[in-house]
């Protein structure tokens, strides 16, 4: 490192730290979810919708952090699986939602076995207690950031 450039080195440097975390995590899930052809991104947005709430398609892009473009995409692929639906909202007849389908709340629990081991094995090597600081850190940095997103989430962490 060379001194008073602390971000000199890619390995010491914050966000390259962060992608290549999501990738190792993208693997994992891959690994442990092999067996439904199921994106990490295409999971949140089934469990975003387990609840039974249909959402607009721009408010559950946001929910989960990416933009509408993408949003669309993922919701796309998902309904052509059958595992959302679309339905015209009651106060705007214009407006589509999104609504998760039997087969797509049933995918989510199958699944969740299988996401909750990825999770697990991407944290293993953290005791307890440095797993919910680890937590407690990442969402201190999102909060204070959140702005800076092109897909701000609304903060319910």
């Amino acid at each position: 490192k060379e001194p008073g450039r602390p971000y000199a080195d890619l390995w010491s440097r914050p966000g390259f730290l962060v992608r290549r975390m999501h990738q190792i995590h993208i693997g994992l899930f891959a690994e442990e979810c092999r067996d439904y052809d199921i994106t990490p991104i295409q999971f949140a947005i089934l469990t975003i919708l387990y609840s039974g709430t249909a959402l607009d398609q721009i408010t559950l892009s946001n929910s989960v952090g990416i933009d509408r473009t993408s949003g669309a995409d993922v919701i796309r692929r998902l309904y052509g699986r059958g595992l959302v639906e679309r339905i015209s909202s009651e106060e705007d007849r214009r407006a589509k939602l999104v609504h998760i389908t039997d087969e797509g709340k049933a995918l989510v629990r199958k699944m969740q076995p299988n996401m909750e081991r990825a999770q697990e094995r991407f944290l293993s090597p953290l005791s307890a207690a440095e797993q919910a600081t680890f937590i407690d850190i990442v969402e201190k940095i999102i909060r204070a950031n959140n702005d800076a997103s092109r897909a701000r989430t609304p903060l319910g962490l």
